[in-house]
């Protein structure tokens, strides 16, 4: 898509760098393949902050995108892509030939008029989607499905590619290599799609201003150091005080432990995304 620069009018504007949006449609899509967003500002079901540093902004609609790609053998053309305010990647709404109209991961490389499938084996073509295990060695894919029949949890970013390795010693898996570089194993069975996510160019994004951050929801950040002893291991002092030792965060954690405790999935991890250990890191 692009990056937009501004006049530098004033010292924000500058700086600031904003994703091009000419190509995308003026329309904000069809209404019946949105949801209410109710704002929850960080707070699970208890009504406990589990995300800081969250809160306000615009009022968003959830767009409903088909991350399953289960609608097989049917072709389906891009009519259209459209902006999505709760991802970096933009979307592609597909019209299939039997009339109904779903939202895809807008993939790099395809354009309005370009006609798409899902099958269990079909042409590596940008925006295709199949079974995994059809998928040739060395092909980028996105949209991976880590459970048949799930949906897609892996490569949903702007940018973002997933290789293709091959299939393990069982021939039940396919090995994927993320953009992390971590291995992992994902189900033969597995849907994905061809080619990478669309809007590249998003990383390069400058916001320039603290405004433009609350508008996307997020409050601002206090320095441990600046507060009192009892809310942050950092905080306390008559002045400027060192830290003192490794830093930590607000728990008392130091910072840079791993903390993924998730045993289900260990099994499915070939080769992890950090080659070396700090001295701290618990293994």
């Amino acid at each position: 898509m692009g990056i937009k620069k501004f006049k530098p009018t004033t010292s924000t504007r500058r700086k600031t760098r904003l994703e091009d949006r000419r190509s995308l449609s003026k329309n904000s899509g069809p209404k019946g393949l949105t949801v209410a967003k109710k704002q929850k500002s960080g707070r699970n079901n208890q009504g406990k902050v589990t995300v800081r540093h969250r809160g306000g902004g615009f009022k968003r609609r959830i767009r409903v995108i088909d991350f399953k790609r289960d609608k097989l053998d049917i072709p389906a053309k891009v009519t259209g892509f459209y902006f999505d305010p709760n991802r970096t990647a933009h979307l592609a709404l597909l019209q299939y030939e039997d009339g109904e109209k779903r939202y895809i991961i807008a993939p790099r490389g395809i354009k309005v008029g370009d006609r798409l499938i899902s099958s269990e084996q079909t042409d590596i073509l940008p925006g295709n989607a199949m079974r995994i295990k059809n998928i040739p060695s060395g092909t980028f894919v996105h949209n991976v499905e880590g459970y048949p029949g799930r949906g897609a949890i892996y490569g949903r970013s702007a940018g973002e590619s997933i290789s293709v390795q091959g299939p393990d010693t069982s021939g039940k898996f396919m090995q994927i290599k993320l953009p992390s570089g971590e291995i992992r194993l994902v189900y033969a069975d597995c849907m994905a799609t061809i080619g990478q996510v669309g809007n590249e160019e998003k990383m390069n994004e400058k916001l320039g201003k603290a405004g433009r951050k609350r508008n996307l929801g997020w409050r601002p950040e206090v320095r441990g150091m600046a507060m009192h002893a009892a809310e942050h291991p950092h905080g306390g002092g008559e002045a400027r005080g060192k830290v003192g030792g490794q830093a930590k965060d607000l728990w008392g954690n130091r910072i840079g432990t791993r903390t993924r405790r998730n045993k289900k999935t260990e099994k499915f991890i070939v080769r992890r995304r950090r080659t070396k250990t700090r001295p701290y890191a618990k293994k």
